[in-house]
């Protein structure tokens, strides 16, 4: 994937030409790109011929690239692009792909970015131990940017393990389950993202009184993400993850349509008829059985137009927390940034 792909699929190549200093940005952010990617091919291998194989494997399958190209834009804010910024967006993407090994370990998922995932290819040990090598040298790469690098990256991995035994266990007695839901995504997903957008003002040399702006706008856009994928999962067509329809619906993991629908079905019936349906023929089901009409009409449910009204919300929080950020082509970048999560549902 070349870096004007990436760029443009964050709307930045369309919207920043308006005048020479986004056009300028657009420019500048490429050329940073290329620097990060070239960066991950170089520190993602090991001299293993195993291990060199597994580790790039998902990196090698493509992605958005979401967390370094938030890094590169808040580095914006400051001195813009240094090498600093270049191993920190190197960073939060390692740490990334790392998780993903392990989510596909613990999901049992079969598919990650349209191609098999990694524990189905060489099983769960090499998926887990590959994950494990990445967030190795995660560590490593954050360890040359100081002493608070580490910390900043220690909390934010703490938060991501937090996130994942939240999911894992699920939520306690007494625990509202939307809430609990948003929390988990705020940790696993948001956190990741907060960092990648906090490193960019902290090794950009961008002012101090940044970063809380930039961190709530990161764990916001971090949850409007995830669920916008609640939603892309019951669409009818893969183009936008990589994966069949219905794949998540299919496993039972919990999103946020589902748990909408739990609620609903409480005191409406045909909430209580379309759960039922799923839990006898959707949930669980086995590969061969066609899902299709489940999907569809969770789809179709008004629980799935609240998600996409509840991420829309997100992202406005987003938006609205960087207003202590200076007007000019950084600002607009970052909030068509959080348009364009929310517009992948299109």
């Amino acid at each position: 994937m070349t870096s004007s792909v990436l760029t443009s699929q964050f709307g930045l190549a369309e919207k920043l030409t308006a005048s020479a200093s986004e056009r300028a940005l657009a420019r500048t952010l490429d050329e940073a790109l290329e620097k990060v990617e070239a960066g991950l091919k170089h520190e993602m291998r090991f001299a293993d011929k195993v291990a060199d194989v597994t580790a790039t494997y998902l990196l090698d399958a493509g992605g958005k690239r979401v967390r370094p190209v938030l890094t590169l834009l808040t580095a914006q804010l400051g001195d813009g692009v240094n090498e600093q910024v270049i191993t920190a967006a190197q960073v939060v993407e390692i740490t990334h792909l790392a998780s993903l090994y392990h989510d596909d370990v613990m999901d049992d998922a079969a598919l990650r970015r349209g191609v098999p995932s990694a524990q189905l290819v060489w099983g769960n040990s090499v998926a887990v131990l590959t994950g494990d090598l990445l967030f190795a040298r995660a560590s490593q790469l954050i360890a040359r940017l100081g002493e608070r690098a580490i910390k900043l990256q220690a909390d934010t991995f703490e938060r991501l393990c937090m996130g994942q035994l939240h999911e894992t266990i699920g939520p306690e007695d007494g625990d509202d389950p939307i809430e609990h839901y948003l929390k988990v995504l705020a940790d696993k997903t948001g956190s990741l993202i907060a960092a990648a957008a906090q490193f960019g003002v902290v090794f950009g040399g961008a002012p101090a009184e940044y970063e809380a702006s930039v961190l709530e706008f990161g764990e916001k856009v971090g949850i409007a993400f995830q669920l916008i994928d609640d939603v892309i999962d019951l669409s009818d067509s893969e183009a936008n993850t990589g994966k069949n329809a219905g794949t998540d619906l299919r496993a039972g993991v919990v999103t946020l349509p589902l748990l909408k629908l739990r609620a609903a079905a409480a005191t409406d019936a045909s909430a209580r008829e379309l759960l039922d349906y799923l839990e006898q023929h959707v949930i669980g089901a086995d590969e061969s059985v066609d899902v299709a009409e489940g999907v569809r009409r969770l789809r179709e449910h008004r629980v799935t137009a609240e998600t996409l009204a509840e991420a829309r919300e997100w992202a406005q929080q987003a938006i609205a927390a960087l207003a202590p950020l200076p007007a000019g082509p950084v600002k607009k970048a970052l909030i068509r940034f959080a348009d364009t999560i929310v517009d992948r549902s299109n």
